[in-house]
């Protein structure tokens, strides 16, 4: 199954135009006729089935004749990650993540961090592109940095972790028990979080933990961390 994205597109919608970049891939490319069936999802949990009923020089028009909606995994997990000094790498982590099954990806801003600037609107490309290869109909949240401070003040979500390689008494993160339905775990920059960082989490509820005894690059240990919690929604 090949599929589609439109944010746009609602339940109540009965037809969609595709554009003429999307349209030429699906004519020129996957040589795709009227009557051929397409699948789109508009990244809020909805895969619509259409059926292609006008096709034009800059557009092609679907008729929806089915739509399911799919609920939220039951666990929605969030990872907090310093933006790394190569800009591959967190676009790398972004891409595998979503993958695997990511629900929001933040960005902070840490006392080490190299690198002071997030282009969202690439990561955001890379999700959609990420989540249609994957077949996924839920698109990850992509938030815009902000500072280790002002997210661990605001984080409200119900289990908080921080991932670090301090000396101090933690628990591996696959043997701490999850106590509701949202989770955060923190990742830090190539350098590692400062004390400071690690005492002003804690005092904001965040519980240290490690990923285990090997020492990660920061995208390592995003997906690492994102690949444990994921089990959680091993039964949906």
């Amino acid at each position: 199954m090949r599929l589609f994205y439109n944010k746009d597109l609602s339940k109540d919608d009965s037809k969609v135009i595709i554009n003429r970049e999307e349209s030429k891939h699906i004519i020129k490319v996957l040589r795709k006729k009227v009557g051929d069936i397409i699948f789109i999802t508009n990244g809020k949990g909805i895969l619509f089935t259409t059926k292609i009923k006008v096709i034009n020089k800059n557009s092609t028009e679907l008729k929806i004749i089915d739509s399911k909606h799919e609920a939220k995994s039951k666990f929605q997990v969030n990872i907090a990650v310093a933006p790394t000094k190569n800009n591959d790498r967190i676009e790398w982590f972004v891409e595998k993540s979503t993958e695997i099954g990511i629900n929001s990806i933040s960005t902070v801003l840490c006392e080490k961090s190299e690198r002071k600037k997030v282009k969202t609107e690439r990561l955001e490309k890379i999700t959609i592109s990420a989540m249609k290869q994957s077949l996924q109909l839920h698109k990850p949240i992509i938030e815009e940095l902000v500072s280790f401070e002002e997210f661990t003040r605001n984080c409200k979500s119900d289990n908080k972790f921080i991932a670090h390689c301090k000396e101090s008494e933690k628990l591996f993160l696959n043997n701490c028990k999850i106590k509701a339905k949202t989770i955060t775990v923190l990742i830090g920059p190539e350098g590692g979080f400062s004390d400071n960082e690690i005492n002003i989490a804690e005092m904001n509820g965040f519980i240290s933990v490690s990923l285990g005894n090997n020492r990660l690059r920061t995208e390592t240990a995003a997906i690492a961390a994102t690949q444990i919690l994921s089990t959680y929604n091993i039964d949906i």
